[in-house]
């Protein structure tokens, strides 16, 4: 037998309140009509085709858009209505975001106080800007608005609770080398920081807006129950607080420490996965038995395994699609009125052609996926049971700081980029100019070819949730990283740009879902009125 770590036991009583936590309530529930229910959640999966993400940013994005379309009632009448949290609740899930008659009816009120306390903020934060910088920080506030209420509906007890326990065990693991104080890059306070976040974004692949949220959590605990008094003082230094966090993301050593705990995140998400499925009252007990634990250990992992693969599949699948509807279709629009104005022929076999490379590329990228070896599960056995058990020698993981290259070597290490940019670009270039397809077709066709290897690069680092072992990488997947990376990152730029300036989305969003949410609330309203002169009938 082996003894369990103090942080192990408490990760298990943390567990074992998140599955009593689930137990239904006598309390009143929130409910919607059934019918109202299926179409809106019918139009919310066409939406996720039109703007996917993956699974876990998707109903957070529903609450973003729906709160920025509401709270143009507050830029347009500087105030919102008080039945502005019932109205958000309802429509989340009418939209299938939030289960139907399990949410509480006192949660409304809590969503209140939330979207009631931001507009606080916004409307007497001091160094209220106007201009993009407003904008910014306007667009940023309402984010973490949505992930507090998400927070709220659907709280995260058990995540939170395995990132504590990760973060907590890989405090005392990532060691800082002097180098990196000394060259002024970190500095001692920020180390914990750093860690807390490349737990968030490798644990649960989180994104900036709910990273940010949990930071604000971190660094002022009295965020989420703040007095007047408090409220008041938060919002006199909410653009330093903003500004913080921003410089805490993008601090010049957080890649490294991403590196760290995106390669031993495995061992938490398994130990995550037994604590979810098992028996709470009984394993505790089980896993202290070090061959009950390792069989424990592979049936999860092999579990997850499995759910990946689908995972991997469902996002090929509608990351294939949202390429096809929100960029392939509108470039080829677009290629075909340039084809016009600069007079370029353009028949039906370019087309096919346009349209058949893609899927071709996309499909053959994701199905070279490897899973990982019997050697990764043999891996994550033995790490998941360091973590479990107490010890007193642990792991330790240095960060060290590069050396400083030479200008001549930044030069020649630039001018290689540059040269394997052109190689690449090139051959593309000439591959279509051989097919005789005009100009326009080929910049349209090199966009969707760096578009789609960015999607799969995403998908493929999802692949590999589970690695633990050094891949090893041969001559000739060196040379493809070099030929390909400058495409990737041109891929990337485009995509981020894409969500800023998708005409479709934006179609969506202003045209679409305004009309779209008012009839659903008529619809559900005249179902009711229908069921109350039923009852009179009878």
């Amino acid at each position: 037998m082996s003894e369990l770590s103090t942080q192990t036991k408490g990760l298990i009583s943390k567990y074992a309140l998140w599955k009593a936590s689930l137990k239904p309530s006598d309390a009143s529930t929130i409910h919607v009509d059934e019918v109202a229910l299926k179409v809106a959640a019918f139009y919310e999966q066409i939406r996720t085709i039109i703007d996917w993400k993956e699974e876990h940013l998707m109903r957070r994005a529903a609450i973003i858009r729906k709160l920025k379309r509401r709270f143009l009632d507050l830029e347009l009448n500087n105030s919102l209505p008080d039945t502005m949290a019932e109205f958000l609740v309802l429509e989340l899930i009418r939209g299938g975001y939030f289960p139907n008659d399990k949410i509480e009816e006192s949660k409304i009120a809590e969503v209140q106080n939330i979207i009631d306390k931001h507009v606080f903020i916004l409307k007497n934060n001091p160094e209220n800007k106007q201009g993009k910088a407003g904008l910014r920080a306007h667009n940023q506030l309402l984010e973490i608005a949505a992930c507090e209420i998400e927070e709220t509906l659907a709280p995260s007890i058990k995540e939170m609770a395995l990132i504590d326990y990760m973060f907590s065990q890989m405090q005392k693991r990532i060691k800082i080398h002097e180098s990196a104080y000394q060259s002024n890059l970190l500095k001692k306070e920020e180390v914990d920081i750093q860690i807390y976040i490349a737990v968030q974004q490798s644990l649960f692949k989180l994104d900036t807006p709910i990273i940010s949220y949990n930071l604000i959590k971190y660094k002022y605990p009295q965020w989420a129950g703040a007095t007047q008094e408090e409220l008041l003082r938060l919002t006199q230094n909410i653009e330093k607080i903003l500004y913080a966090i921003e410089k805490d993301l993008s601090h010049p050593l957080a890649k490294k420490f991403y590196a760290i705990c995106e390669k031993y995140d495995t061992p938490y998400l398994l130990l995550g996965d037994i604590l979810t499925n098992e028996n709470a009252d009984s394993i505790g007990l089980e896993i202290i038995d070090p061959p009950k634990l390792e069989a424990h250990i592979r049936k999860a992992y092999l579990k997850r395994l499995k759910e990946l693969k689908i995972k991997i599949k469902r996002a090929a699948i509608y990351s294939t699609i949202s390429i096809f509807i929100t960029k392939i279709l509108s470039l080829l629009v677009l290629e075909i009125i340039l084809a016009k104005i600069f007079g370029g022929h353009l028949n039906a076999l370019y087309l096919i052609i346009d349209i058949l490379i893609p899927t071709f590329l996309i499909s053959f990228l994701i199905i070279t996926i490897q899973p990982p070896s019997i050697r990764n599960l043999n891996l994550a056995v033995r790490e998941t049971m360091k973590i479990i058990y107490d010890k007193e020698v642990t792991d330790s993981y240095e960060i060290k700081i590069a050396r400083k290259r030479s200008a001549m070597t930044r030069f020649i290490l630039s001018l290689s980029y540059v040269l394997a940019a052109c190689i690449s670009f090139g051959f593309i270039f000439w591959i279509f100019s051989l097919l005789q397809f005009p100009l326009s077709s080929i910049i349209i066709n090199i966009i969707f070819i760096a578009l789609i290897l960015f999607a799969v690069t995403a998908i493929r680092t999802r692949g590999k949730e589970l690695t633990i072992e050094d891949e090893p990488e041969g001559f000739l997947g060196f040379v493809f990283d070099i030929l390909l990376l400058p495409i990737m990152g041109v891929g990337r730029w485009l995509s981020q740009t894409w969500k800023q300036y998708n005409a479709i989305v934006v179609f969506f969003n202003f045209l679409i879902d305004m009309p779209f949410s008012a009839f659903i609330e008529f619809l559900e309203r005249w179902r009711y009125f229908i069921k109350e002169k039923k009852e009179d009938l009878r």
